[in-house]
């Protein structure tokens, strides 16, 4: 066992697997995994999540446009490490919303294999 704090964990697709292999790994940060997993709890629909998670792992830079997503400002929009984008905010309904960061060539030490991941980094289900 490693004595590394990892505190990204798997996002999984809620409802269903996805219809063809993503892009990128979703992760979420341990402290909201469960959020995650309870979304449909706090009143997002299962369309919503989905809508997301597929968002994430196969277009988390919304170059295909049908997803509106907005850049957060100031020190909460700072990339988490070099490669990873600025934050990123996705609302999934009127009351809850996530923000994100991905990464094209993440890797977990110097010698490891290049992956796409996007980090959920918050999620908050409180009105703006």
């Amino acid at each position: 066992m490693s004595s590394r704090y990892a505190p990204m964990i798997p996002a999984r697709r809620t409802g269903s697997h996805p219809d063809r292999q993503p892009e990128y790994r979703v992760l979420v940060h341990r402290k909201y995994a469960d959020m995650w997993e309870h979304a449909t709890d706090y009143g997002v629909s299962l369309q919503a999540l989905q809508e997301c998670w597929d968002h994430l792992a196969y277009d988390p830079a919304g170059k295909n446009g049908l997803v509106k997503t907005k850049f957060l400002h100031g020190k909460a929009a700072l990339p988490k490490a070099e490669g990873f984008s600025r934050t990123l905010h996705y609302d999934l309904s009127s009351k809850a919303r996530i923000n994100y960061q991905y990464c094209d060539d993440y890797r977990t030490n110097s010698e490891g294999d290049p992956h796409k991941v996007v980090f959920i980094l918050t999620i908050d289900f409180s009105s703006h």
